[in-house]
């Protein structure tokens, strides 16, 4: 499609029922969030010992943080499968299969075999349950934002997207509080308990999320007959370029936390700067302050626009790189607890909120979920090899190979989203202030 497309975004109530749909859409954000990033603290502090060869450290933590790159690797498969049933069935199916289909896969994982017990299947058994994990997490993002998205309105976009971005800061936060509670318990039950754990918060998930309501948006596309027969292909031809816009901006702040967190856990614990217990109360307190970072990031993209939000965040990246290591390279717990709250809060929360109503804009209603899905899900592959690459280059260079790493993704970023259109600037957000109008938002292709 040449030239630009209109795509009409109908007016939602706002009030109650987009509360509503934005909690449950960030409750379920929150369990997805604490199942697979709680793959990640694991398999940073425990992985490497009970599923891997013991004989060699630094080979059992490259493997430990392949399997968890296995899980980023099929994302995109999740995504596309998500996103196409997203745009063809509607967004509340998928919300609802992909948080069972991950909350069996992650209590799985905590009964799972160890190499002490059953050799080199320990590993297999652990590839195939993270592969699963991987498909899930993949359909979820798209459903969630999209019915949030899509329920909000126009004006208050990113503050309603914003509560269920911040679901993954409190996924962080809950599964960070357990490891920090388990690391105390005796053998493998310090690893297992944080995941047996989360069906109880998958039953809570799946009851909320049934009783929401499906998007207008969709209903809309739907009742006009304009569900596209091949949503994936459609967009593929018609929005490449914001595809691929969108993955640069969604690789700065996904694969920045890959070396700002994950594989920071892994160095502070290797270079002897911080025991497990710092290690879990930093990351848990930057997670707390993460919470309100997000959402507010996301309300400021209302104030100011999508773009000024990104370029902020992506731009303290790129300088904030050396700083960081420099920072935990002290040993002291205070500035270890800072270099983390400004890695998280700061440069990846600020992407996050920003990413929320950003995404969904730069796709046009019947092949958004596709579109947003595609672009965010296969910059996971980036993410999630990057503590597997990170981890070469420091063996190889020391620390500052892994703070050039971080700064070059926050200069991807950064020049992404300086090619990439406001999608709610000056024009947009007074047209937004017009309630008793619907509000058209112009996205170039």
């Amino acid at each position: 499609m040449s030239g630009a497309a209109q795509a009409v975004e109908e007016r939602p109530a706002g009030g109650w029922q987009t509360r509503k749909v934005a909690v449950s859409s960030g409750v379920g954000a929150t369990i997805e969030a604490y199942d697979f990033i709680g793959y990640g603290t694991a398999a940073a502090l425990y992985f490497s010992t009970y599923f891997f060869p013991a004989s060699d450290p630094l080979t059992g933590t490259l493997l430990s943080f392949a399997t968890l790159g296995v899980g980023f690797a099929v994302r995109p498969l999740g995504g596309v499968v998500g996103g196409y049933l997203g745009d063809r069935v509607g967004r509340k199916p998928v919300l609802v299969a992909s948080l069972i289909v991950m909350g069996l896969a992650t209590f799985c994982i905590g009964l799972l075999p160890t190499y002490q017990t059953v050799g080199i299947w320990a590993g297999i058994l652990l590839v195939f349950v993270r592969v699963v994990q991987g498909l899930a997490y993949g359909a979820e993002w798209g459903g969630a934002i999209l019915m949030t998205y899509e329920h909000a309105p126009r004006r208050s976009k990113g503050k309603y997207t914003g509560m269920v971005q911040a679901g993954f800061p409190v996924g962080l936060l809950l599964a960070n509080l357990v490891f920090l509670f388990s690391v105390h318990l005796p053998g493998t039950w310090a690893w297992r308990l944080p995941f047996l754990a989360s069906g109880l918060l998958v039953i809570v998930g799946v009851v909320i999320r049934t009783k929401v309501p499906e998007s207008p948006v969709f209903e809309g596309v739907r009742d006009r007959g304009e569900i596209v027969k091949n949503p994936i292909a459609e967009v593929i031809r018609q929005d490449w370029r914001n595809i691929l816009r969108a993955l640069g901006l969604r690789i700065a702040e996904t694969a920045g936390y890959a070396v700002a967190i994950t594989f920071m856990l892994s160095y502070l614990k290797s270079e002897k700067l911080a025991d497990k217990t710092l290690t879990l109360t930093a990351l848990c307190i930057a997670s707390a302050i993460g919470i309100l970072a997000t959402y507010n990031w996301g309300r400021l993209t209302d104030r100011i626009g999508r773009r000024p939000v990104y370029l902020l965040g992506t731009g303290i990246m790129v300088v904030f790189a050396f700083p960081m290591f420099l920072l935990v390279n002290t040993g002291s717990a205070v500035l270890i607890v800072i270099a983390v709250v400004i890695a998280y809060a700061v440069c990846q929360n600020s992407l996050a909120g920003a990413q929320g109503p950003w995404f969904p804009e730069l796709f046009v209603a019947n092949t958004r979920a596709s579109g947003a899905s595609l672009a965010y899900q296969f910059a996971a592959v980036v993410s999630g090899f990057t503590p597997f690459v990170v981890t070469l280059l420091y063996s190889a260079y020391g620390w500052s190979g892994a703070a050039t790493l971080f700064g070059i993704y926050g200069a991807i970023g950064l020049v992404a989203a300086l090619v990439t259109r406001e999608t709610f600037g000056p024009a947009e957000r007074k047209a937004a202030q017009q309630t008793d109008q619907p509000v058209r938002t112009a996205v170039s292709h």
